[in-house]
């Protein structure tokens, strides 16, 4: 092979390679530019300028690092937020229905701690211990009552104002009347109860 040979092979692959060069420049330079495009007038950033803040779905499903679900929030009869432990056990729940609106707090043994219901003109209140309720509040259109109750479940006080009278009341071990104190525009009642539920005194 001749110099000149030579010379026209080099001439041709330095060619090539300043025409590989001006592809890849321009191939940077079109990705920069439909890149610089999209994100100042991509359609994510022009709903972003819009000020629209609303996302609309079924359901959301919260994961931790682990993909655990510990929270979901979704429509069944009505919506529904649950929040879970690391251990996947309910521990949280907010409902709304056609008749009510419910909050419960769970404990780590799945006993149910706070019951909060409300619905129309009515609202009750539950703290409980050892999945049994120890205190129920309830609030009603013509009756509101604070009661109370043994780690048996068994109903030890009541305490009721209503349009009649206040009443409160003391229950033996198996939850039946003991003491009954009622105050009413009559004037005050008292009665005593055995454990059989007989009046053994009352005044007056």
């Amino acid at each position: 092979m001749t110099t000149e040979e030579r010379m026209e092979k080099m001439e041709g692959q330095l060619a090539r390679v300043r025409w590989v060069n001006r592809c890849l420049i321009a191939c940077i330079v079109l990705s920069l530019g439909a890149w610089f495009t999209w994100k100042n007038f991509g359609p994510e950033t022009a709903w972003a300028r819009s000020g629209v803040k609303v996302i609309r779905a079924n359901g959301f499903v919260l994961e931790d690092e682990n993909g655990k679900v510990r929270a979901t929030l979704g429509v069944i009869d009505g919506p529904g937020l649950s929040i879970f432990d690391e251990d996947g056990k309910r521990r949280a729940a907010l409902l709304v229905d056609k008749e009510r609106s419910k909050l419960q707090l769970v404990g780590d043994k799945g006993n149910i701690g706070v019951d909060l219901k409300a619905s129309e003109g009515e609202g009750e209140l539950a703290l409980g211990g050892s999945g049994r309720p120890r205190i129920i509040l309830t609030a009603l259109p013509d009756d509101t009552g604070l009661y109370l109750y043994d780690e048996k479940g068994k109903h030890r006080l009541r305490l009721g104002a209503s349009n009649i009278g206040a009443v409160l009341a003391l229950c033996h071990e198996d939850g039946r009347s003991g003491v009954r104190l009622v105050m009413s525009s009559a004037g005050p009642e008292v009665e005593l109860f055995d454990k059989n539920g007989t009046t053994v005194w009352s005044a007056p």
